[in-house]
């Protein structure tokens, strides 16, 4: 299959784009003009719409949901389970394949989403901001590993996700007016809660059997409105603060102090689009003694100051 050739799926069509080196080919939407680029579309293998039986990666975004469990997948080169009330969160450039049980994904079932991120468009000022600072995309780029998440929707809330992509679908199919409005309305709901699931990382560590590392996050997430240093998780969860340093570093890519800096920042970004609270109170209230400290923290993670992303999205 050459760059040129098209892969038609459930999503609409996809094309090659090319390949990343000599890695698995890279795949792409098929734009239309005046089409909304969103496709959604049923998992069940053989004739899943998202998962293609080789291993490739997208220069767009996905979000899966599991209705029904069965087999595997490996993202990124690590292998996941795919179990009922799954949520698979992959960001653009993720390896994708099949694992060796795939056969066992013709149980699974489920619903997929593909949009590139500019769909959403730009929440922060400025021509340098990329998609990786949209608040409602954080959970793309932060995968425990790489840029993939498992994360798991709670029981209660597995009717309103199907629901919810339900009528995603059907908008997209329908096209009737004012459709556009509702796809990204859809979609924005089941971004808001993915941002919600992907806050819990601990929850999510001990699902992928992670047992230090969740009480590590867990340590993180219990106290991170404190003046929390790395020598009170090394001696919360028992370790020496090399050892947690080697630990931490080694799962997930970042010291601990960068785990705590962004559950900090991702409370600030909640408190300033969700209350009217002063910036040096949203400092305060997430650990920080220092406004203009935490300022400047904020503007070199988000590249604009606090508030400016408050005034850009509550205008």
């Amino acid at each position: 299959m050459n760059a040129r050739e098209n892969v038609a799926t459930g999503l609409g069509t996809t094309r090659i784009r090319g390949r990343n080196g000599n890695g698995p080919p890279v795949y792409t939407l098929l734009l239309a003009p005046g089409v909304l680029p969103v496709r959604a579309a049923r998992l069940g293998w053989p004739h899943s719409s998202g998962w293609l039986p080789i291993a490739h990666s997208h220069d767009f975004l996905v979000l899966s949901y599991v209705e029904r469990g069965g087999g595997s997948l490996r993202l990124g080169g690590r292998k996941w389970p795919v179990e009922t009330g799954d949520a698979f969160v992959i960001a653009p450039g993720e390896v994708v394949e099949m694992a060796h049980d795939a056969h066992d994904l013709a149980h699974a079932e489920g619903w997929v989403v593909f949009f590139p991120p500019e769909v959403l468009g730009s929440p922060a000022p400025g021509p340098y901001l990329s998609w990786r600072a949209h608040p409602l995309l954080f959970p793309f780029v932060r995968g425990a590993s790489g840029g993939a998440q498992r994360l798991q929707v709670p029981p209660v809330d597995r009717p309103a996700w199907s629901q919810r992509f339900v009528a995603l679908h059907h908008e997209l199919s329908r096209r009737q007016d004012g459709h556009r409005e509702a796809v990204l309305a859809y979609l924005t709901l089941l971004l808001v809660d993915v941002s919600r699931l992907a806050v819990d990382v601990a929850s999510e560590l001990r699902l992928n059997d992670q047992p230090v590392l969740a009480d590590v996050f867990g340590f993180i997430e219990d106290h991170y409105r404190e003046p929390i240093s790395l020598k009170d998780v090394a001696r919360a969860v028992g370790l020496s603060p090399g050892h947690l340093t080697t630990i931490v570093r080694r799962k997930t890519g970042r010291p601990v102090q960068e785990w705590i800096g962004e559950r900090r920042m991702a409370e600030a970004r909640r408190l300033l689009v969700e209350t009217n609270l002063p910036v040096a109170e949203v400092a305060r209230t997430i650990g920080y003694q220092d406004p203009s400290y935490f300022a400047r923290h904020f503007k070199r993670a988000h590249a604009t100051t606090p508030l400016g992303w408050r005034r850009t999205l509550c205008p």
